[in-house]
C-alpha cells in the first residue's frame, strides 16, 4: 500500500480546506486512524491509515453536495491508487457513495468519522477545551441529546460499530483514547 507522507497530505488537505474546523477534523481523524491502526494489529500501515484519515474529507468544503464523489475524482488526478481512492471514499457509504466499508480500516474511518466530531464538539462544552479529562458517561450523555451535535449521525456511529463487531460504549470507549493519543499533536496542527 503505497501512501504520501504526512506532512504531503497535509499540505493537499489544506489546497481544498480553508476552514480550521475542517483541518482539525481531518487532523483528529488521522490521529484516530493511526492508533486504531497500532491497536488492532495493522501497524506496518499506520502510514497509510493516518493519511487516508487525514484525507477522508478532502471535497467536503468545496463540494459538499458531492462529497466522495469528488473526493475520487480529485485522488485519481493527484495520482493516487484505488485502494486509497477505494478506502477514502468508503466512509460515506450509504450517505453518498455505495462503497461499503469492507477493510477492517474502511470499517473504523466509517465508525470513527461521525463519533469523534461528537466528542470534539462534547470536548468544547468543557472547561478544559480537552478530551484528557473526559469520561465515557460525559460522552453518553452527549451523544443521547439528538440536539446536541444534530450533524453527527447516531445511526452511522451505529452501524459503523456494528460492522466492527463492537458493542457502542466500546466504540466510544476506544475512539475516546484515540483523541486523546493525539489531541496534542493535533493541536499543534
Amino acid at each position: 500500500m503505497k501512501t504520501i507522507s504526512k506532512e504531503e497530505a497535509l499540505g493537499l488537505l489544506k489546497e481544498y480546506n480553508k476552514e480550521e474546523f475542517h483541518i482539525v477534523h481531518g487532523l483528529t481523524v488521522a490521529g484516530c486512524m493511526r492508533y486504531f491502526a497500532q491497536k488492532l494489529g495493522y501497524g506496518e500501515d499506520a502510514d497509510f491509515w493516518e493519511v487516508v484519515g487525514l484525507l477522508h474529507d478532502i471535497d467536503f468544503e468545496l463540494y459538499p453536495e458531492e462529497h466522495c464523489v469528488k473526493a475520487q475524482e480529485i485522488l485519481k488526478e493527484k495520482g493516487f491508487e484505488a485502494d486509497f481512492i477505494r478506502a477514502v471514499a468508503s466512509h460515506g457509504y450509504g450517505l453518498c457513495c455505495d462503497i461499503k466499508p469492507e477493510h477492517q480500516m474502511e470499517k473504523v474511518l466509517f465508525a470513527v468519522d461521525e463519533l469523534t466530531g461528537l466528542i470534539g464538539a462534547a470536548a468544547l462544552m468543557r472547561p478544559s477545551k480537552s478530551v484528557q479529562d473526559m469520561e465515557l458517561k460525559s460522552i453518553k450523555k452527549k451523544y443521547k441529546d439528538k440536539r446536541f451535535a444534530a450533524g453527527c449521525s447516531r445511526e452511522v456511529i451505529e452501524e459503523g460499530a456494528q460492522m466492527l463487531g463492537w458493542e457502542l460504549d466500546q466504540l466510544m470507549t476506544e475512539t475516546l483514547e484515540a483523541m486523546k493519543s493525539c489531541e496534542a499533536e493535533v493541536a499543534q496542527g
